[in-house]
């Protein structure tokens, strides 16, 4: 597997500019020569079609929700980074990019975060040219808060709502193309494999969830925009249709899979209520900025929060990181979280949550006032547990929330198969081993505004393309692959729902991979998913047929898939014996329980190759080699 990252030569702050002005071009006449297809309509996904679309480029949009619009970046609440430094309190570009190495834990590719944080000024821009209603100063300034792992207020946002915003901003974009004719939206239709023709990504095939067609469609070149993979523990902060079909698909066909175990565990989501729940819901970490973390000192305390004097309170986050308080990263506030819950001075009725207190910021703020700045958050979370949380504390706990592993891509955002090119949270690339809040916003739209019109480009300026059709033997062949995995699940007529071993796989991977892992669990996990995934192919049972609108069918497919990502990520998870952001392994750790970095051995992307069912894939690795921030002991006290 060849993994040439394709930096630029140059210092890191002209590489870049270089790439841009040297990179082959595509003239204005030839771009409606070349289709391009692209799945998912997230902030990647719709900004990246709209941005294409509107050079001259022919666009297929697919997306399995009724509308574009309601891709799970909707769900994004807090805010996105920019270093604009309008609070004048010491941003810039490379405060940006060196917080951002850090926080992944020295695990990302150095020239990627370097042109993150240099194009997240324009990103603002280019939204607000587009209407999107960010909260402002009384002077008419663009507001800004802060986020974990930083010292600065860099977050822009729009109350509790940013990502809605957002997507809102490059749907309009987006409808504007189809419009003019450029885009054709396929909606409610879910893609289920990508078609390989002469060592190249030309196409994929898919289904269409209302009448259950099967089809190809042939295309120059495919990009995947479709998100993370945290519903693979079933419980998560992922809307429930979220899922890794797209990016396994690709992986079975040739593309890499990098580090599929840094999965994060978000600290701030609304603790589980019951055995049938489908959901976790997340309340921003933003409120971290007005709300202070504690538990009671006292083991076992009932007694109403209000009755809790302050001296018998631990405001743990404080006491244990007095640098960043209750703004330490989101992987470490995680670990210090259940540390104390295991200890037992977990609250709630399972033990299993600690508060969130904003009681201090209402009283000296004022109601109204804090009301402004979250929200729909107050609004959410009043809804879903029936507590007023400006007048007593939330209650919170981890979930999974953000997967920094996904599709190995260069610089060029293009996988290991030729023309794959893969944009947000679906690519490995910007975030190492853990993801700083509000950077997710800000990755999936530099990467479609801004970086993947150039990268596609040189492609195409470089490549001889032969003329593809959806009746080519390639694309029949995997069109008839994805009928008989069709009717095959349809064929079990099992026993067993697809939620119950769903459930299952994700009761291991949080027991086994989830805040912290060790050898023996991550060799007995490999063995239960593996046993589990036979017991799949034996006995589930997936009701009604295909040719209709079959939402178990559906499930079931992504069950499958997840079944075997699953064992990949203990694989992973159990190969890199060292501890690093959200990889935490219990062996690897320092005396006062942080996570103990192997730099000699594990500074390196680890890159995972299909073999065949019956075989082990192969591990590669891409070496990180860090110039501009030298790595250094991970410290947040």
């Amino acid at each position: 597997m060849n993994l040439a990252p394709k930096v630029p030569s140059g210092p890191l702050e002209e590489k870049w500019t270089r790439y841009r002005s040297t990179v082959k071009l595509v003239s204005p006449a030839n771009k409606g020569n070349f289709t391009v297809i692209v799945v998912g309509t997230g902030l990647a996904g719709a900004s990246a079609a709209a941005t294409l679309a509107d050079l001259g480029y022919n666009v297929l949009v697919f997306c399995f929700q009724d509308s574009a619009r309601r891709a799970h970046s909707v769900a994004a609440q807090g805010g996105i980074n920019a270093a604009k430094n309008y609070r004048n309190d010491g941003d810039s570009t490379m405060r940006l990019f060196s917080e951002t190495v850090a926080g992944g834990d020295f695990r990302s590719r150095e020239a990627n975060v370097y042109r993150l944080a240099e194009i997240s000024g324009g990103i603002i821009d280019q939204c607000v040219a587009q209407g999107v209603p960010f909260a402002r100063e009384y002077s008419g300034y663009l507001a800004n808060r802060s986020f974990g792992g930083s010292l600065v207020s860099r977050t822009f946002y729009c109350r509790g709502q940013t990502g809605q915003q957002l997507l809102l901003g490059a749907y309009s974009a987006l409808c504007h193309q189809v419009t003019l004719g450029r885009v054709k939206v396929f909606a409610r239709t879910e893609m289920l494999d990508l078609v390989v023709a002469g060592g190249r990504a030309r196409g994929i095939v898919t289904r269409d969830l209302v009448t259950g067609r099967v089809e190809a469609h042939a295309a120059d070149a495919v990009l995947l925009a479709t998100g993370g993979y945290a519903n693979v523990f079933f419980l998560s902060t992922n809307a429930r249709g979220a899922n890794a079909t797209a990016i396994w698909r690709a992986y079975r066909r040739g593309a890499g899979f990098a580090n599929p175990c840094f999965t994060q565990i978000h600290p701030t989501c609304i603790p589980q209520s019951g055995h049938y729940q489908s959901k976790l819901p997340l309340m921003s970490e933003a409120l971290r900025n007005d709300g202070r973390v504690w538990v009671p000192k006292l083991k076992g305390d009932t007694r109403d929060p209000a009755e809790i004097p302050e001296s018998e309170r631990d405001y743990y986050l404080e006491r244990m990181y007095p640098g960043y308080g209750n703004l330490a990263p989101r992987d470490i506030a995680s670990r210090a979280t259940k540390r104390v819950c295991d200890e037992g001075y977990g609250v709630g009725v399972s033990g299993r949550g600690v508060y969130l207190d904003l009681t201090g910021a209402t009283a000296r703020l004022g109601e109204d006032a804090v009301r402004e700045r979250y929200g729909n958050l107050f609004e959410m979370y009043e809804c879903i547990t029936g507590e007023e949380p400006w007048k007593a504390p939330m209650r919170i706990y981890p979930a999974p929330h953000y997967t920094m592993g996904g599709l190995w891509v260069d610089y060029g955002l293009q996988s290991t198969i030729a023309g794959l090119f893969v944009l947000g949270e679906a690519n490995f690339s910007d975030h190492g081993a853990n993801r700083l809040g509000a950077s997710a916003l800000m990755q999936g739209l530099a990467d479609g505004y801004f970086i993947i019109p150039y990268t596609l480009g040189e492609y195409f300026a470089g490549a001889i393309l032969e003329k593809v059709s959806p009746a080519d033997q390639k694309f029949t062949e995997a069109q008839k692959e994805v009928e008989d995995r069709v009717a095959r699940l349809l064929s079990v007529q099992g026993r067993r729902t697809v939620d119950s071993f769903h459930r299952e796989l994700g009761a291991v991977l949080w027991e086994h991979c989830g805040m912290s892992r060790d050898a023996a669990g991550l060799r007995a996990a490999t063995g239960k998913i593996r046993a589990l995934r036979g017991q799949f192919w034996e006995d589930v049972r997936v009701p009604g047929d295909a040719a209709d609108l079959n939402q178990e069918l559906e499930k079931a497919g992504r069950v499958a898939d997840y079944l075997e990502l699953g064992e990949l990520m203990c694989r992973d998870a159990l190969a890199r014996e060292e501890s690093c952001g959200c990889h935490f392994r219990e062996e690897f750790q320092t005396t006062d329980g942080e996570a103990m970095r192997d730099d000699g051995r594990f500074c390196h992307v680890a890159v995972w190759e299909f073999a065949a069912e019956d075989r082990e894939p192969a591990r590669y690795v891409e070496p990180l080699t860090f110039e501009a921030v030298k790595p250094a002991e991970r410290s947040y006290k």
